[in-house]
């Protein structure tokens, strides 16, 4: 229950923002005409920036030497996507940020890597098996750190091809999404006696966070304001780190709580240092999700959002579908569901695409505690006022971290 002091200051700022509605309602950017889908008809023109791993991950390994579980350019994968063949993308068809695309009225984000590729309304940068650290999954994915060093290429050649001013202006404009940090924790941290022997858990969380605050930090200083973010999953809820947990007859309905620990770890420090970013940077936006628990509900209440199995992968062998054999990876022998619909998880690691349609909606125009401060279409239409209900329900800052 709120303190009497803290009620009479929700009182207070409900009465100067009466009092000053007018004002509000005078200078607050006119509403996007709605679409049938309500979403906006037109957003605000800004071109969208991806960097992360195999969540967001359009084909750029495709173009790169790196191991058969960092590929998704074969059979079954993409078998409901755009064309129903395999893309690179790691899942049964589309991911998060092609739907994110769609509502902002772009077209497909094309990968770096693609030769050719036109960068003016964006870039995805991401890579399956990337890593904010560069030791993690060393020379068999494109880290975070050069990631961002390729996002210099692209600002190089956007200069070249329409002038320092126009190319500025789409930096600045645009939306930056970044979604990484389970493989450090996964094969980086869990899958390496070395580093865990080198680093308690809490340390190495904070050398993660450490270097994923330096590169928001670098893309703020390149000219980037607005940000969005995929937080981490319960990790040890995967398939994978299902069947490959030595507690599972723990009673803990066999997710890896050592894992899952970490990834909460994660999603804690980077809510504070954003907040933080927020006060320190002027113009710094972002939204945020609450993958943990959203990802964790469907998982356990699967039938409340249309699944029939929130545990179980649609494509792999062993327990839970968690031996990551999709594909035939290595020749192996593998099981394939009839409806990946019907299932939260496409494969030992990654949800399907009904899974990332629905998280994308919740980013695009959904409230917390789902996204937040903002979310993503305030973003890209720049929306920057505080409305009575958020000071009313105290989501503003005191009382709704993000």
């Amino acid at each position: 229950m709120a303190s009497p002091i803290h009620l009479e200051r929700r009182r207070c700022a409900l009465l100067l923002l009466l009092l000053l509605s007018p004002l509000v309602l005078a200078v607050s950017e006119p509403e996007a005409a709605a679409s049938p889908a309500g979403r906006p008809a037109e957003a605000a023109g800004a071109a969208l920036f991806v960097f992360g791993d195999s969540t967001v991950d359009p084909g750029n390994n495709n173009y790169i030497k790196t191991i058969p579980d960092n590929r998704a350019d074969y059979e079954p994968y993409g078998q409901d996507g755009f064309s129903g063949e395999p893309t690179g993308r790691f899942s049964n068809g589309r991911v998060i940020v092609d739907f994110i695309a769609e509502y902002a009225n772009l077209p497909a984000v094309p990968p770096f890597m693609k030769p050719a590729a036109d960068y003016s309304r964006g870039v995805n940068f991401a890579s399956g098996g990337g890593g904010v650290l560069p030791e993690t999954n060393q020379g068999q994915a494109i880290n975070l750190p050069t990631q961002l060093k390729n996002f210099d290429k692209v600002r190089e050649k956007l200069i070249e091809e329409f002038g320092e001013t126009r190319a500025q202006e789409i930096v600045s404009e645009a939306v930056y999404f970044i979604s990484i940090g389970s493989n450090d924790y996964m094969g980086g941290y869990l899958g390496s006696p070395a580093m865990r022997q080198l680093h308690p858990p809490d340390v190495f969380v904070g050398l993660v966070i450490s270097n994923l605050t330096n590169a928001i930090q670098e893309l703020y200083q390149k000219g980037g304001r607005k940000f969005g973010f995929l937080s981490l999953g319960p990790l040890g809820c995967l398939p994978a780190l299902r069947a490959a947990n030595p507690n599972s007859n723990a009673g803990d309905g066999g997710c890896f709580e050592d894992a899952s620990a970490l990834a909460q770890a994660h999603t804690n420090a980077l809510n504070g240092i954003l907040l933080s970013l927020q006060h320190i940077f002027p113009g710094f936006k972002y939204a945020n999700s609450n993958f943990f628990e959203w990802l964790a509900d469907r998982m356990s209440n699967p039938s409340n959002y249309g699944f029939k199995d929130g545990v179980n992968a649609c494509c792999g062998s062993g327990p839970y579908g968690g031996v990551n054999t999709c594909g035939g990876k290595q020749g192996a022998e593998y099981k394939l569901c009839e409806n990946p619909e019907d299932h939260v998880w496409w494969d030992s690691f990654h949800p399907t695409e009904k899974i990332h349609e629905q998280l994308a909606k919740a980013l695009w125009d959904g409230l917390a505690p789902a996204v937040g401060p903002y979310n993503l279409q305030d973003l890209f239409l720049d929306k920057v006022e505080v409305t009575i209900a958020d000071i009313v329900h105290g989501t503003v800052e005191q009382d709704f971290m993000y």
